[in-house]
């Protein structure tokens, strides 16, 4: 008896198979990361469906549950497109797209990626959007089970005046007890403790960036001999810029 979902997703990754088909790498609301044969996926009239980031209904089905399986899809939003004239736009997609693919670990349900990616992708363009970047890998984090603590200060308690993170124990530092080390310590932005201040400052929102980068590259990445995906280091470049 064959084995068939559907499911709302997120296209991570697609590349040619054969000459008229698609394997897709999907990240889905209820059943996670998926690989898929899309048949006959290469053509004209679907160019544009099968970009990453656009979100689609997928259908998959396969003889047995270990198979690779195939998709069948419809259209739902097109992200994508909305991205494709702005570089900085189109490298966060980029980014969260391989980040995803790379790390999140398939046929595994996470739904709050899923959901925080979705988040992100609707509210490209928007003035504070790049730090729903820096939170969406704060969340992935938190997904792997290296979530960080910003709560209250490592040292002595306190929760006024965070401003540091220890790379050691990914936990929240004060500014009195930080200043002797400050050298040693990560950044804490302000709006990763839920303090917006907008206009967002750049400098805020590379701090953010280089703490996430920090401890996926230390815990994620870096255990499999790799490093973090080259779109997020262009990300990272294009925000400093």
């Amino acid at each position: 008896m064959a084995v068939e979902w559907t499911d709302l997703g997120l296209v991570l990754s697609v590349r040619k198979h054969g000459e008229y088909d698609l394997i897709l790498h999907v990240l889905t609301q209820q059943h996670g990361h998926y690989a898929g044969v899309v048949k006959g996926g290469i053509g004209r009239r679907t160019r544009g469906l099968y970009q990453p980031g656009n979100r689609l209904q997928f259908r998959w089905r396969a003889r047995l549950e270990d198979h690779l399986g195939t998709f069948v899809c419809e259209p739902d939003r097109m992200f994508a497109a909305a991205a494709l004239h702005d570089r900085l736009m189109l490298t966060a997609l980029s980014t969260l797209c391989a980040s995803a693919e790379a790390v999140l670990p398939e046929r595994e349900a996470h739904p709050l990626a899923y959901h925080q990616a979705c988040h992100l992708l609707e509210n490209l363009g928007d003035p504070n959007w790049v730090s729903d970047y820096v939170l969406w890998e704060m969340h992935l984090l938190n997904e792997l089970g290296f979530g960080l603590d910003l709560t209250s200060c490592a040292s002595t308690g306190v929760t006024e005046e965070l401003i540091y993170v220890s790379p050691k124990s990914g936990r929240a530092v004060c500014r009195k007890a930080g200043e002797p080390y400050r050298t040693k310590l990560l950044s804490l932005p302000a709006f990763l403790k839920g303090e917006y201040i907008k206009p967002l400052n750049k400098d805020d929102v590379i701090f953010g960036l280089d703490l996430t980068g920090f401890f996926l590259e230390r815990y994620v990445y870096g255990p499999h001999g790799k490093s973090l995906p080259s779109a997020r280091q262009r990300l990272r470049a294009l925000v400093a810029g």
